[in-house]
């Protein structure tokens, strides 16, 4: 059975970004994820240990760019659970811009099972 979890609003505060203030002070993020995988007979993926890598991941690797924070949390995920088929993963930074919440994302597909 394909199934999905959402994490949706993850707020972590940490230190992220190229900007000399940014490498100082922590700020709020927002993480956001789908991961769609197959379910079978007691075969499910614990999304508080998946919050928790997330979590541990963005606050100690002190990211400069969110596309190494996406690319490396990616590859951490898929590697530690085989069984995902597609993987969304999106990261905000609803306070870096006074009027704009900018954010990235990134999307990954693997195999297909049925």
């Amino acid at each position: 059975m394909k199934t999905t979890i959402h994490i949706e609003n993850l707020e972590i505060s940490a230190i992220i970004g190229i900007l000399d203030f940014e490498r100082i002070q922590t700020q709020k993020i927002i993480v956001d994820a789908t991961i769609v995988y197959f379910y079978k007979e007691k075969n499910f993926i614990n999304y508080a240990d998946i919050i928790q890598l997330i979590e541990t991941l963005i606050i100690e690797k002190k990211y400069e760019l969110l596309e190494e924070a996406l690319v490396n949390i990616q590859e951490k995920i898929i590697t530690l659970y085989h069984e995902i088929i597609e993987l969304n993963i999106k990261i905000s930074k609803p306070e870096i811009i006074r009027n704009a919440n900018v954010a990235l994302s990134l999307n990954w597909l693997g195999k297909n099972e049925d």
